[in-house]
């Protein structure tokens, strides 16, 4: 490619220097002159300077999800559950805005924190949004996340791309790619877990979340997930191509795609998806993955593979040029080439952490804290309540999570409330609440660390100790010891949390999470150790009461006008990325803690700082108040004092529903949202607090919801217009939330499902009326007859709403036409995922590139499709397409039926691999005609891909 003739500028320029011409002409200029080799070292996520051709290296991802992370100190702003919480897109396009201008400075001005600066300035991709769904609120990695809804994410989504982007129409501030494509919402086993999509929750909710984000032209890039979708894994999936750029065609620009971290060479091992390396990178780079993250700085390894599976046929030239011309569009876009004209180029270092970014910090914090419940305690009144005790594990710290910046200074709750009150004369009195304990052993009558600990019940049993001389935590060392030496909880393995075993009256064994081995004693030295593997070989600890942390908080509360009880998690603990949460109950010490607080003072509120939901069933019956706030960043005290005081208003509404503690969850792995009854859309009893619940200072009313037509027809759009008041003594914020409803639907619809939002502020006695454009798309579902969405004629309804279960006004819409037409049966390929309902049945993938197939979830029972509706006039026989694996298992056998009656039974051949099909042809037992509801019922160990009626020769 190197001979081909380059063209010069005028200037006696490089063809890809001159800015003049077109961006694809630049691109293909520079890919003419690469030599094969550089082109296969562009591969990788460390991009190797061309010196011949002055070209820098460059490397793929900064972490900016909620602040530039893990390159030093820099903004931190609320996690990306509590942006979701401010339902406002202003706001959040104004934090990612910082976010990529503070990372710019890190571009220009600071040595990368990762790698050697040989390898590449700090990267201006900006590894950000999470456009994942919210649908399990065990997910370890919930705080990453907008929301469980995918109008919602994909609008807060937007908002932030465009903040990183910039709206320059040349250059890039960076590069937003969003992550993690596709249906990525559970971390344990995260790499060799499929998460089952049938085509309705695939097309209207997963998908739904990029697609409006990526067809916006906001995105640069995406980065594949961990998991497989129906079997496949998610970085050799066709939806890459046939979804993702093809929603991209219509922006001029191509996405480019990157791997996550590791995930290619998690193909063979421990998927074992691919038999060796060069095959999986090779279907990878195919499917479309542009970067290997993989091996970090190793870059031969990923780049020897490829150029293996060049070597053997198992790609082309084309396949390299077609991801290296990705990235260098991006390069060209961020201005790389032309310094001189990139508007962001003179970013200084003082941006980082600058007072403009700390005002938006503490404002962002405020908007996303909700307000769940309030009986008139809150606002609290200086005045009426000058001491207040602040008590709990969070009642003045502030944590960082895995993708928080480092934050410059922290102010927390107590912190925040003293400041304010200082005016007004008012007082603070701090208690953690948190039992101190010694630890003596019972060998040598020696003290655990030679100190006592400050102990903290982070649920399931995990427990922090700190050290109550040096406020450090207790830690697992490298080589097996104790101390505590631990100043912030931020790793990728966690050390510092502890179970306390029960061993007889006043001993416990002390167990590391991490390791699951326990605390032993050398009886020779004295030196502790974890290194018992089993109880019997464990210390005995005498666990000594030094003070009870529940009764400092009693008597705290007592002696103060009011108590806030701060409690929540820690995000490195009990939920976290490779980690999800066993349930949602509060952690039995602060639910115990909480209790004994209200007790001793009736007015007591709740302000929990969490990165997910929890079950407050006690505390949402007895408590006065309620507040919730994601980990809100290094303004945290000062948002929520002035919440708390009513210096704001709590403008946050809920992203995702609060079940109740009695509630039970379905399987974390059951994706089908519509069969499970996940999220406000399809959960069938009511929650504790609804999607889109928040409370305000104020009473708003609701009044003239119009249509600005009775019907409209399915390509066409109606006007929304309702006017909304404000009816209180003081300014307010409201998010009007505007659903849609199917009636008599003949699929299973949503309860309703949210079309449209929009925060508003309003003064006392200010009405405002509110215009919404309503398309008839946003009617629409998926169907699996036809493979297209399709808006079905009949009833809906148009609800505006203060939250999923709160509607307040309702408009009948109706969609003119005739009724859809049965499902054509004869003649037609109908896939097998295509049913309309299913029991005991699992999606699976047809062939490692392409196409889906349904087996039994358990070949031990038999699982059933149903397929409504179907018109068989004319079949006289069926044909279906089968694979089956292994002659040693128990025979397979399809049975069809329709109206109850056995049409065929069908004995399905060994094909001898799974991915070997066959097809197979039967008579029915009697021609049909007319519509029927068809059910195919799967017994043994096979796949159905497709299945065809036709009338016999």
């Amino acid at each position: 490619m190197s001979s081909v003739p380059v063209p010069v500028s005028a200037a006696g320029l490089p063809g890809f220097r001159n800015p003049t011409l077109a961006l694809r002409e630049r691109v293909d200029d520079l890919l003419r002159q690469l030599t094969l080799d550089e082109r296969l070292a562009m591969l990788h996520q460390y991009a190797p300077a061309v010196p011949r051709l002055g070209v820098a290296p460059f490397r793929t991802g900064s972490e900016g999800l909620h602040g530039v992370s893990w390159l030093g100190v820099a903004t931190v702003f609320p996690q990306a559950v509590g942006l979701g919480a401010s339902w406002d897109e202003e706001l959040v396009r104004r934090v990612a805005e910082a976010v990529s201008t503070e990372l710019r400075a890190f571009h220009h001005h600071r040595p990368p924190a990762v790698g050697s600066p040989e390898r590449g300035a700090n990267s201006l991709q900006a590894w950000a949004p999470v456009l994942n769904l919210l649908r399990d609120p065990r997910w370890g990695r919930n705080e990453e996340g907008y929301s469980e809804d995918p109008v919602h994410t994909a609008r807060v989504g937007e908002a932030f791309c465009r903040g990183l982007a910039g709206d320059h129409p040349t250059y890039l501030r960076s590069a937003p790619v969003l992550k993690h494509f596709l249906a990525y919402n559970n971390e344990d086993d995260r790499c060799v877990t499929s998460s089952g999509l049938r085509p309705r929750v695939l097309q209207e909710y997963d998908l739904a979340a990029f697609r409006p984000v990526v067809a916006s032209g906001a995105a640069t890039g995406a980065m594949a997930a961990y998991n497989l979708v129906n079997g496949r894994p998610c970085h050799v999936s066709p939806l890459i191509g046939t979804e993702l750029r093809r929603w991209a065609e219509p922006t001029g620009h191509e996405l480019f795609v990157v791997s996550d971290a590791e995930a290619p060479s998690n193909l063979v091992d421990p998927e074992h998806y691919f038999d060796d390396h060069a095959e999986s990178h090779a279907a990878a780079l195919k499917a479309g993955i542009d970067s290997f993250t993989d091996h970090n700085e190793d870059s031969e390894t990923p780049v020897g593979r490829l150029r293996e599976a060049l070597e053997r046929g198992l790609i082309d030239e084309a396949d390299v040029d077609r991801a290296v011309r990705r990235q260098l569009e991006l390069r060209f876009r961020l201005g790389e080439f032309d310094p001189d004209l990139d508007p962001w180029s003179g970013t200084g270092p003082e941006v980082i952490d600058c007072p403009e970014h700390r005002a938006l910090a503490r404002h962002a914090a405020v908007e996303s804290t909700v307000l769940l419940k309030n009986d008139g305690l809150l606002p609290l009144d200086p005045a009426r309540t000058p001491r207040i005790a602040v008590i709990g594990p969070l009642a003045d710290t502030l944590f960082e999570d895995w993708y928080s910046g480092t934050m410059p200074y922290r102010v927390g709750l107590a912190t925040g409330l003293a400041a304010a009150l200082a005016p007004h004369g008012g007082e603070i009195v701090r208690v953690e609440g948190c039992d101190r304990i010694a630890l003596r052993s019972r060998t040598t009558g020696e003290l655990l660390g030679k100190t006592s600990f400050d102990v903290t019940d982070w649920g399931g049993g995990a427990s922090t100790l700190r050290a109550a001389d040096t406020g450090r935590y207790l830690t697992l060392q490298d080589d097996e010891g104790l101390a505590a030496e631990q100043d912030v909880i931020k790793a990728w393995f966690v050390k510092e949390t502890f179970r306390f075993e029960p061993a007889g009256e006043d001993t416990v064994l002390l167990r590391n999470v991490f390791t699951g081995r326990y605390a032993a004693v050398d009886p020779t030295d004295g030196r502790v150790t974890v290194t018992a593997e089993t109880p019997d070989a464990a210390e005995r600890w005498q666990r000594e009461l030094l003070r009870d942390g529940c009764a400092e908080a009693r008597e705290a509360a007592a002696t103060a006008d009011a108590a806030v009880v701060a409690l929540g998690n820690h995000p490195m603990i009990n939920g976290r990325e490779t980690e999800d949460r066993a349930d949602i109950r509060l952690p039995e010490g602060q639910e115990a803690l909480l209790r004994a607080v209200a007790e001793a003072r009736p007015q007591t509120a709740l302000v929990l700082m969490s990165s997910y939901p929890y079950a407050l069933d006690w505390a949402a019956e007895h408590l006065p108040a309620v507040v919730w706030t994601s980990h809100g960043g290094q303004e945290t005290g000062h948002a929520l004092a002035a919440v708390l005081l009513g210096g704001a208003e709590p403008a946050g509404r809920l992203p995702q529903t609060w079940y109740r503690g009695d509630d039970p969850l379905p399987a974390p792995l059951d994706y089908d949202i519509i069969k499970a009854g996940w999220t406000y859309q399809y959960h069938r009893t009511t929650p504790l607090y609804a999607f889109g619940h928040g409370l305000s200072y104020t009473d708003f009313t609701y009044r003239d919801l119009l249509l600005s037509q009775p019907s409209v027809d399915p390509y066409g759009a109606v006007d929304v217009t309702v006017t909304v008041a404000n009816g209180g003594p003081r300014p307010g914020t409201e998010v009007v939330q505007v659903y849609v409803r199917a009636l008599d639907a003949r699929y299973e619809a949503p309860r309703l499902r949210l079309a449209d939002f929009r925060k508003v502020r309003l003064e006392p006695g200010e009405s405002r009326e509110l215009a919404f454009r309503l398309p008839a798309e946003q009617l629409a579902h998926w169907d699996v007859a036809t493979g297209a969405f399709t808006v079905d004629p009949g009833r809906y309804e148009v609800i505006v709403a203060r939250s999923a279960d709160h509607p307040v006004l309702t408009a009948p819409l109706t969609v003119p036409g005739a009724a859809a037409a049965p499902r054509a049966g004869t003649g037609r390929r109908i896939r097998a995922v295509d049913f309309d309902d299913y029991e005991d049945a699992a999606i699976v993938d047809a062939t490692r590139t392409d196409g889906d197939a349904v087996t039994p979830t358990d070949p031990a029972r038999p699982a059933t499709l149903l397929f409504r509706e179907v018109d068989l006039s004319g079949a006289s026989a069926i044909e279906v397409e089968t694979a089956r694996e292994d002659v040693r298992a128990a025979g397979g056998r399809l049975e069809v039926r329709a109206g109850g009656r056995v049409l065929a039974e069908i004995e399905v051949p060994v094909t001898g691999d799974r991915y070997a099909w066959t097809s197979t042809t039967a008579e029915l037992a009697a021609p049909l005609h007319g519509v029927h509801d068809l059910s195919l019922t799967l017994h043994g160990d096979f796949r159905l891909s497709a299945f065809r009626f036709g009338a016999t020769d």
